[in-house]
């Protein structure tokens, strides 16, 4: 992945170490993307190369590498000091993925004539406050709606390749996913699917959350096929990558790891063939009109 090239992201907040915190906003609620010790090193066949989703077979081993232009985004209440992280892989990696979705998602709303407005995304360590609560690492990278923020301590980083998911186009899917809830969030989605959750049983609860956590997949998936027609910036077995992180994150995954049968009613994010499912369909077709997994479900928000 060639990650490097990308512009850097001034959306950063770093409160790793004692970084300066911004004032934060409460109320709100999280809508993390859960990770759980249970993940565990496990392939996927595929049937077909997926880097033929974006038609990339044979195409993208043939672009250079390397640095190109490192400079900053002109969004306004800068706090990242990106000449005080060269040495910083991951906070830096971080800052490219969000420079990227900060440009594919302005062009995307755009095109409906809209105007995005992107997020600020917190690097943390071991534990942080935020507009949806204290939260510690092991919950994992998040986005609380409160504050419309994305919360990551970028040490999950190393704890995502030790358990099954490696390469960095699995980090991108990430960080891609927690844009996504940020999308749903300016969608309004955010807020019915909460209200509504209020309102039915702890079954059906689970099941809008299922619905949007796919969404939120499917949204990654138009983010990466958008940057890769624009930039690419991915190179062979990225996609593969992507798609694994996917499926390791199923529920039926974790379900089994932790020595439980799994079954649909426990679900809250999908299953991992849904949560590939949903991911390649944002992919192949580029297109938010085909992420409504609500609508498909016969769901009315």
């Amino acid at each position: 992945m060639r990650w490097q090239q990308g512009r850097r992201s001034r959306n950063i907040e770093d409160r790793r170490g004692g970084g300066r915190a911004a004032p934060r906003r409460k109320g709100g609620s999280g809508m993390g993307f859960m990770m759980t010790a249970a993940l565990v090193v496990g392939g996927l066949i595929f049937g077909v190369n997926p880097m033929t989703l974006l038609n990339l077979a044979g195409g993208a081993s043939g672009l250079t590498g390397g640095a190109g232009s490192l400079t900053g985004g002109s969004a306004g209440g800068v706090q990242y000091d990106a000449s005080a992280s060269q040495d910083d892989q991951a906070g830096q990696f971080v800052s490219s993925i969000l420079g990227y979705t900060e440009d594919t998602w302005t062009k995307i709303f755009a095109s409906y004539g809209a105007q995005y407005k992107a997020p600020k995304l917190v690097l943390f360590s071991k534990a942080v406050s935020s507009g949806c609560g204290t939260q510690s690492s092991a919950a994992g990278p998040f986005y609380c709606p409160g504050d419309s923020q994305i919360y990551i301590d970028t040490d999950f980083f190393r704890e995502l390749q030790k358990m099954g998911a490696p390469g960095d186009f699995a980090m991108a899917y990430v960080i891609g996913h927690e844009v996504a809830h940020h999308i749903q969030n300016l969608e309004g989605i955010s807020m019915k699917v909460q209200s509504l959750q209020r309102r039915v049983s702890k079954v059906e609860s689970n099941r809008l959350s299922v619905l949007t956590e796919l969404q939120a997949d499917c949204y990654a998936g138009v983010w990466a096929h958008h940057t890769q027609k624009r930039t690419q910036f991915l190179e062979e077995g990225d996609l593969e990558e992507g798609l694994n992180a996917a499926a390791q994150i199923g529920d039926d995954t974790l379900l089994r790891k932790a020595g439980r049968t799994p079954h649909e009613s426990m679900y809250t994010h999908g299953s991992a063939a849904q949560r590939q499912q949903w991911f390649t369909e944002g992919l192949r077709n580029g297109d938010v009109g085909r992420c409504n997994t609500f609508r498909d479900a016969g769901v009315s928000l």
